[in-house]
């Protein structure tokens, strides 16, 4: 089994400027590497090779690091694999050597964490392709150059040691730490993470035990009863028994609205480049990490009450939260060609909402806890679940007026978005019949009802 802990450091002074040091300039290594490989692609597939008239050959104006004929020579290595050729990020991690004897300030950085910073590259890079390739639009754009407030962490993999309340990390020496949570016996540390944030250095322990199995999820031929889960924003969440889940609105709401309005008027307040207005910023990031970490723990909250309850599986519906969160499309008057309002304004506000309530943070920790506990997470087709009636299967937009829910149809009456979480349990049932077709019951003119069709689901035990 492999898991991760996080704990909150206390370094020294010395150690807390090594380490900001040491950001800074793997900042740097980063954004140096990947406009190496920016200028390699522009200067291969954009420029072309040329003959050299010298040498009769084919040569290339290359003059980057992880060319053919750069500064590490052939990107050939000498050995007997099927598939010799080295990559730009091997290329790169070969050239550490010649960048600590060039720049000696980098020898003072642990060759994991250097080695590490590359891989971390090629990463970006790949998560790149996989989401081009797949067209799934996961969001995963083309690698970007970094600054200081979107880079700052490093990574170990190795020489981590940890002993009692303390913890060793090569090249840092032995630092205190706040041991929160004690690592079990039989695990051993893989890697390790250091990351600055508002209120000082934590770290990311990786460990592995092998010996213990990971979480299996019941498989969906045991599963008989199942709950529907409907997200929302007046509430956090509703479930298909009648039970609400509250939204506490953390940073939306009218308390702390009204003081990070006035924190961040004090920053803009001060001149730009001093320490007082670095101080304020500082003032601005510890009031969102405080509100990040209140909105953490409740979820951890709301997603044991959702799970600890006496079902087999828990059925969500599948949003793509990112497009819920677009832009509304220009509307341009065709005489005028002026802009008309399209309501973003109106919905800037909804956007912000849907943030503070974090839909997609709260499913991770669902679906967590869920494999824990050896339950299975059903994700579902969100279409229509808050438009049709429950009762009768009417599908109709004017069936729901804000919370209330009343079907043209048959008259049924409810709340919309539990009518909606049991809509999303009804689906989830209908998929797990799909793929196990030994659970379908036999069909005849009395089950075909739509009514005898909600008794058949409740009476599996929802």
């Amino acid at each position: 089994m492999l898991t991760n802990y996080v704990y909150k450091l206390r370094p020294n002074i010395t150690q807390s400027t090594k380490m900001n040091n040491w950001v800074d300039m793997l900042r740097s290594h980063y954004n140096w590497c990947l406009n190496d490989r920016l200028t390699q692609y522009a200067q291969q597939f954009i420029q072309g090779d040329y003959c050299s008239l010298r040498t009769k050959a084919e040569a290339c104006p290359l003059t980057c690091f992880v060319s053919k004929n750069g500064a590490t020579g052939e990107p050939w290595k000498n050995s007997s694999d099927k598939n010799p050729r080295r990559n730009a990020g091997m290329i790169q991690d070969a050239a550490l050597p010649e960048l600590k004897k060039a720049r000696p300030w980098y020898a003072g950085i642990d060759s994991t964490v250097l080695q590490q910073n590359v891989k971390r590259l090629d990463i970006a890079y790949k998560n790149f392709f996989v989401g081009v390739a797949c067209r799934q639009g996961l969001g995963r754009g083309f690698p970007k150059f970094k600054n200081r407030s979107n880079f700052t962490s490093f990574t170990y993999v190795m020489g981590v040691k940890v002993q009692g309340s303390k913890i060793y990390l090569p090249k840092l020496g032995w630092m205190r730490f706040h041991n929160s949570r004690p690592i079990p016996n039989g695990f051993t540390i893989k890697a390790a993470t250091i990351r600055k944030r508002q209120d000082g250095w934590y770290v990311s322990i990786r460990i592995e035990d092998k010996t213990v199995p990971d979480y299996i999820a019941k498989p969906l031929t045991e599963v008989k009863k199942i709950i529907g889960c409907d997200l929302g924003i007046t509430k956090l969440v509703h479930l298909s028994d009648n039970h609400q889940i509250e939204n506490p609105k953390f940073l939306t709401n009218k308390k702390t609205k009204r003081i990070l309005k006035i924190r961040q008027r004090r920053v803009h307040r001060k001149c730009q480049g001093s320490k007082n207005r670095k101080k304020a910023a500082n003032h601005v990031g510890k009031l969102h990490k405080k509100i990040a970490d209140k909105r953490q723990a409740y979820q951890w909250f709301v997603a044991q009450k959702i799970v600890f309850r006496n079902v087999d599986a828990i059925a969500i519906e599948d949003l793509n939260i990112d497009a819920m969160k677009r832009r509304c499309k220009p509307k341009i008057d065709e005489n005028s060609g002026r802009f008309l309002k399209n309501g973003q304004s109106i919905k800037k506000g909804l956007n912000r909402s849907i943030s503070d309530a974090s839909w997609s943070d709260l499913t991770l920790k669902i679906e967590y806890l869920a494999a824990k506990h050896g339950k299975v997470v059903i994700k579902v087709n969100p279409k229509h679940t808050s438009q049709k009636c429950q009762n009768c299967g009417h599908i109709d937009a004017f069936n729901r007026d804000g919370e209330k829910f009343i079907c043209t149809e048959c008259g049924y009456m409810s709340h919309a978005d539990i009518n909606a979480a049991k809509n999303i349990r009804d689906r989830a049932f209908s998929i797990v019949r799909v793929d196990y077709p030994e659970l379908k019951r036999p069909k005849n003119r009395k089950e075909t009802s739509p009514r005898s069709l909600r008794a058949n689901v409740v009476s599996l035990g929802t």
